[in-house]
Order: structure tokens, then C-alpha cells, then sequence
């Protein structure tokens, strides 16, 4: 007969009824945040409560977040960046060095990760990020995903089998498909030739999305 653990002591409550912050890794790695969101709601015309309502805060946690008393986490950032109309990385206080890229079939060199191969398509360390993805026959095909972000996907040559919760989806040439990126979801190549896609995503740039699908930053597989 197993024994009951010790209860730990209890947690301090807050007077706004959200639990103690609990530092995580994600957390310590972002910059400080807390200047620009500030700026932004303000360029934004929104009020301190109508852009807590919209993000699903409360206006005291918002406040704290502006004042630097708290980090956000990585979904916070995604959902404020939308809301006042701008990228992650400008939130983060980033500088994107041009605004408008033009990006050369030469220039695009290839990363290999987990089986697939990928091209830059798109300038990096922006909100939105575009790809060529090549997808082997076979691989990856039972790595189920779910992250922030949302996702839109271009099937190019071959035929791609999509999962979408518990729907299946069979994508051929010309087929696209637009999804939420927290609906679990599953990517495979459906024929032996593998399949050819054009891939944009809206996952935050950290070095565990650093690669879209998956994540797997670069030299690592999944």
C-alpha cells in the first residue's frame, strides 16, 4: 500500500488570482521586453484593459509585464504581437536590418534536419517565416506537433498526407492548407518520390523553433 506524499507548503495567493510566476528557461532567455510593449500598445491607441481583455490578461498582469515585474511567456508574446499589429522580433526590440528582402535561388543553401531539407524562402528574424521544404517518403511521418503559431502550406510536386486533430487530409499538387499550429497535427510525404511544398509559419524565433516543423535547430534531428 503506497504512501501518501507530503504536502509541500502552499503557494502564496495573489490578489488578482493568477498563480505565482514559475521561472522557466524560456523565460530567462528573452531580452526585456518590457519598454517596447509599453510603446507598442500605445502606437496600438489601445487602453492598458481593452488590450488586457483582448489577450486574455488581466489588466494588473499586463501592467506587471510592462513595468518588467514579469516575462512573458513565448504564447503572450505571439498573442500581443498580433494584437498591436507587429512583429515578435519588434516587440523583442529587435532590428531587422531591411525591411524588404529580395532572397536569390542562389543564395538559398540547404539545412538538413530529421531527413527533411529545407530553404530559406524568406528574410530571417521576422514574425513570419517562409520556406521550401522537401519531404522524404517515410520520415518524420509519426512526429504528431503542437505549438503556437499558426501555419499555411503549399503542396508544390508529389502527393502530402496531412492530419489536422483526427482528420486526415490527402494534398496533392496546387492543394494548400492554413491551420492553427495548437491543433496537433501531422506532416508525411504520401508517395516514394517524397513531396515539395512552399511553407510559411508564424513561429516565434527561439532557438527551439529556430526550424519550422518539429523545431529542430540546426545540426539536430528529431
Amino acid at each position: 500500500m503506497s504512501q501518501a506524499e507530503p504536502l509541500g507548503p502552499a503557494e502564496p495567493s495573489r490578489a488578482d488570482g493568477e498563480p505565482p510566476a514559475e521561472p522557466s528557461p524560456a523565460d530567462e532567455a528573452l531580452p526585456a521586453v518590457a519598454p517596447q510593449l509599453r510603446e507598442l500598445r500605445r502606437r496600438a491607441s489601445l487602453t492598458l484593459e481593452a488590450a488586457a481583455r483582448t489577450a486574455g490578461l488581466s489588466p494588473a498582469h499586463l501592467s506587471r509585464l510592462e513595468t518588467g515585474q514579469r516575462q512573458p511567456s513565448l504564447p503572450m508574446l505571439l498573442a500581443l504581437a498580433r494584437i498591436y499589429g507587429t512583429t515578435v522580433s519588434e516587440l523583442l526590440g529587435e532590428t531587422v536590418a531591411d525591411r524588404d528582402s529580395i532572397v536569390r535561388a542562389a543564395a538559398m543553401e540547404p539545412t538538413r534536419a530529421g531527413g527533411w531539407t529545407y530553404w530559406q524562402a524568406g528574410a530571417p528574424g521576422r514574425g513570419m517565416q517562409a520556406l521550401r521544404v522537401h519531404v522524404p517518403y517515410g520520415a518524420q511521418g509519426d512526429i504528431v506537433r503542437v505549438h503556437p503559431g499558426e501555419e499555411w502550406l503549399y503542396v508544390l510536386t508529389g502527393r502530402l498526407r496531412l492530419r489536422l486533430g483526427d482528420t486526415a487530409h490527402l494534398l496533392g499538387p496546387g492543394d494548400s492548407a492554413h491551420f492553427d499550429s495548437l491543433t496537433p497535427h501531422r506532416i508525411a510525404a504520401a508517395d516514394r518520390d517524397g513531396a515539395d511544398l512552399l511553407f510559411v509559419h508564424t513561429l516565434l524565433q527561439s532557438p527551439a523553433t529556430a526550424l519550422c516543423l518539429g523545431g529542430p535547430t540546426q545540426g539536430e534531428s528529431t
